[in-house]
């Protein structure tokens, strides 16, 4: 039994997402543990080079968690045929291009979602990177969080019965920037930069939605610009011309119907920054990004509108929190070792650059829902 090194370029790690929970509690986290063990007893030890604009920030990183490469020059770290795996955390417009690139240097491709910012630049990703006979994935975080997988835990179980319906809650209050700094980046509000909450998000909800609950067949959106203006880093002023708040509901295969409030201008008062509650006919859930609770049929109170008398009942007291039967990892990282092991032993992967491009599609259908005030059809992708 060998371990053996997995060359990796790591595109946009100073970001927020590209260091925390892919550089840090991901390939950082895999190399300490020892690497990623293969079905043979081989381990996998992934060897990073960090790539960024910014030398001195790439090198402080590197420094920091004792990685031995990094580079501002993306085209060299490209062409070193040691290094067979490209991953991109960067801003969404480029990455289209990156992939592109990353795909005619031979390597395989992993990258943070949206995979592009239309449809039609997703579709040429993927067929480019299949024509390659390259591996590639891409990130569907939402799966593995531990509350979305005791959904899919209750569902498998026929806890539901037949579901009904699905709400779900997202957002938090992200401040302008003026008279406190801003929890996301400035990019995220301007339009012309690739931002926006429904390219965001609905990517997000494609794939938790087709995987939990039922493939989307239709969609029903509407979105708004709720703060005109904010401040970016420098604390410079611009205008917000991307859509900060939007309110979705989609058809799902199998009769459910799925609504989703998702804001970045709402203050939290729910269990969590993310709830979702699925209804069925024997039981429902509500479920955040770690804890579930439950409700069967036959634990279900009886209530009886009286406007007139003050409510006493207490309903969250009818809930049954769900045991915490089983110990779950970081999802970034849990995904980082199964397309890993896809990449070095052919193992099954389903979270590709096609799924990717579900979520762009969907996004794209919800963003011309909008904008023709009507329900949009969402057709099957053809590669």
């Amino acid at each position: 039994m060998t371990t053996k090194r997995l060359g990796l370029i790591m595109n946009g790690v100073t970001g927020r997402m590209g260091l925390n929970q892919h550089l840090i509690r991901s390939i950082v986290a895999i190399r300490e543990q020892g690497g990623v063990l293969l079905a043979n007893g081989d381990r996998i030890m992934p060897d990073p080079i960090l790539v960024g604009r910014d030398a001195e920030k790439v090198a402080a990183l590197a420094k920091r968690f004792n990685i031995g490469r990094h580079t501002t020059d993306l085209d060299r770290a490209l062409a070193d045929k040691g290094d067979t795996v490209f991953f991109d955390a960067a801003t969404t417009q480029a990455r289209p291009s990156l992939l592109t690139k990353a795909i005619n240097a031979g390597k395989h491709v992993y990258c943070e979602k949206p995979i592009a910012t239309s449809l039609e630049e997703a579709v040429e990703v993927v067929k480019l990177a299949n024509a390659k006979g390259l591996k590639h994935g891409t990130v569907q975080d939402k799966l593995f969080l531990p509350g979305l997988k005791k959904l899919a835990f209750l569902r498998d179980s026929g806890f539901f019965g037949r579901m009904l319906s699905v709400r779900g809650e997202f957002g938090y209050w992200v401040f302008e920037g003026g008279w406190q700094e801003a929890q996301r980046p400035s990019w995220n509000y301007r339009a012309e930069d690739g931002g926006g909450i429904i390219l965001d998000m609905v990517c997000h909800w494609r794939y938790v939605l087709d995987n939990l609950f039922g493939e989307v067949e239709s969609v029903v959106c509407i979105g708004t610009t709720d703060i005109p203006e904010r401040f970016d880093e420098k604390g410079k002023k611009y205008e917000a011309t991307a859509d900060d708040s939007a309110y979705a509901t989609f058809k799902l295969k199998g009769g459910v119907i799925a609504h989703i409030n998702m804001s970045w201008v709402t203050r939290v008062y729910r269990d969590d920054l993310v709830t979702f509650q699925v209804d069925g006919t024997h039981g429902s859930a509500v479920a955040g990004l770690t804890d579930c609770v439950i409700q069967a049929r036959q634990a279900t109170p009886r209530p009886v509108w009286n406007p007139d008398e003050k409510r006493l009942h207490d309903f969250y007291a009818d809930w049954q929190k769900l045991p915490e039967n089983v110990v779950y990892d970081n999802g970034f990282k849990e995904q980082w070792e199964m397309f890993i092991r896809h990449v070095c032993e052919d193992a099954p992967y389903k979270y590709t650059l096609l799924e990717g491009a579900k979520g762009v599609q969907l996004a794209e259908c919800a963003l011309k829902s909008w904008k023709e005030r009507r329900w949009i059809d969402v057709a099957p992708i053809v590669v």
